[in-house]
């Protein structure tokens, strides 16, 4: 992986190279999250945030910095904020700030210890009921998870995860959603895969489901086309914008999905030789 970061590192300080990182990843400062959501608030879609990697100082102060400028720029508001791996008072802190200016805040999801993860939830709905929580569909414990937290007003950020077999997953997915959408709470559906959104916008008119009452999430910079064309049906369509030092391996990850932009990103390295 080392070889690889430094590639993309060099990469990114050409012209070319620049250009498709910042098609994937806001940037590296808080600054540039915000001036990302306020171009997506402009387009019309909802906008999430996502920071890489651990911030260098406190994960409150970073966070708390976040909300502030959002709120500066009048963009706090229905905004939604991810947080990774803290402590509950520091969450506690966090959730009551964005709760303040109008945005929410959904908890990450934490693969080694998802029962941990879930108790933090649990203890920050407690004050705040609005907080959401990510739970990857791949994980075999899931779908129990799912029906334990489709109450009224859970928001549920149903991500695919890394499953060995892909039909499977898929079919874990699904059956997640299923029981998502059949209950009472906010289902975010976390998916680029277009047979999968298919699937779960027949699944909401199933169950009778509005498009107020649940929302799909797609990462920025991925498929843009097809988050313009889903807004333009009327559903519910945020975008989740990622920003932090350590976007080597989101990039990775992005540059897997489109092996266009990986050429694009080859053929600047080739042309600073």
């Amino acid at each position: 992986m080392r070889p690889l970061r430094d590639s993309l590192t060099l990469l990114s300080r050409s012209p070319v190279g620049r250009r498709v990182v910042r098609a994937y990843v806001a940037g590296e400062r808080v600054d540039d999250a915000v001036r990302a959501v306020g171009e997506l608030r402009a387009a019309g879609f909802a906008a999430g945030v996502e920071r890489l990697g651990e911030p260098s100082g406190s994960v409150v102060a970073e966070h708390l910095t976040l909300i502030d400028r959002l709120s500066d720029a009048g963009l706090a508001a229905g905004t939604d904020i991810t947080v990774g791996t803290c402590s509950l008072d520091e969450a506690r802190r966090i959730c009551r700030t964005a709760a303040a200016a109008g945005a929410t805040v959904t908890i990450g999801a934490d693969l080694t210890d998802v029962d941990a993860r879930l108790a933090l939830v649990a203890a920050l709905r407690a004050e705040l009921p609005g907080v959401g929580v990510e739970l990857h569909a791949a994980l075999p414990r899931t779908e129990d998870d799912c029906r334990a937290l489709a109450g009224p007003g859970s928001r549920v950020r149903l991500e695919h995860g890394a499953g060995e077999d892909a039909a499977e997953a898929d079919k874990a997915y699904v059956r997640c959603l299923k029981v998502l959408l059949d209950g009472a709470g906010h289902p975010v559906i976390a998916t680029h895969d277009p047979r999968l959104i298919e699937i779960a916008v027949a699944l909401a008119s199933r169950y009778g489901r509005a498009p107020a009452t649940y929302e799909l999430q797609l990462r920025y910079g991925v498929r843009s086309a097809e988050q313009q064309r889903l807004a333009g049906t009327g559903e519910q369509v945020r975008v989740l914008v990622p920003y932090g030092a350590a976007w080597h391996g989101y990039l990775v990850g992005r540059l897997a999905e489109r092996p266009a932009d990986l050429r694009l990103f080859l053929t600047s390295l080739v042309s600073r030789g």
